[in-house]
């Protein structure tokens, strides 16, 4: 159990870090694991039990008042600061940390819920690099319709999951296929599930489409 420590002090700086799996010294691979809005690390984490993979480390930051940013993600960004840019600088220094642990990016998978995967997926995005995964489980790219998409660098063939329900009140279809054709131009092998009158939740087909990801990358 860590705390955050990062040059940028925002709402988010100071927050711990939890923590499952193996220890980092001894596990294969990590996943960054980022909670929805009103929830928390440990609701996160719980996951960690449900993929049942020996040999990864599993790492869930905890957000300032259990929210990443106030408003909803479909807002110009500059409505979400200072909240927006501490939440990134958080998920940077944990990554950097797991890096510096001696797992490097292409071991590593991220993962976010809901507000968490709008935050991991737009992090990603704005981070390209050949990660060990990317999934959103609804979830979409941050920032209006008309957002500008024009990402630099290249995820390199990471694989990515997103899967919603076709109905999610929170998170519009639409966004999500946008969401995939900017990450399979960023390069991203992507698979874009979508399942019919679903409530927002994660759901079975999606546990079992990860735990397959996670065998993957340690096959």
């Amino acid at each position: 159990m860590t705390k955050s420590n990062h040059p940028l002090q925002g709402p988010h700086q100071g927050q711990p870090i939890r923590m499952a799996g193996e220890p980092v010294s001894r596990a294969q691979a990590a996943i960054l694991m980022v909670h929805g809005r009103g929830a928390s690390a440990e609701d996160i984490l719980s996951l960690a039990k449900e993929f049942d993979q020996p040999g990864f480390a599993y790492f869930a930051p905890q957000a300032a008042e259990n929210t990443w940013y106030p408003n909803r993600f479909l807002v110009p960004p500059a409505e979400n600061e200072p909240w927006l840019s501490s939440a990134f600088a958080f998920v940077d220094q944990v990554l950097a940390e797991i890096i510096n642990a001696g797992i490097p990016a292409k071991r590593i998978m991220l993962l976010g819920f809901s507000q968490g995967a709008c935050l991991t997926l737009e992090y990603a995005a704005r981070h390209a690099q050949r990660y060990g995964g990317l999934i959103g489980l609804s979830g979409a790219l941050i920032g209006p319709d008309d957002a500008p998409r024009d990402y630099e660098g290249s995820l390199a063939g990471t694989p990515v999951f997103l899967g919603c329900s076709d109905v999610d009140p929170h998170v519009p279809r639409e966004r999500v296929e946008q969401t995939a054709v900017v990450l399979k131009r960023l390069g991203g092998e992507v698979t874009n599930r979508f399942y019919p009158n679903l409530d927002h939740r994660v759901n079975q087909d999606e546990v079992d489409f990860v735990r397959g990801m996670l065998q993957t990358l340690l096959a």
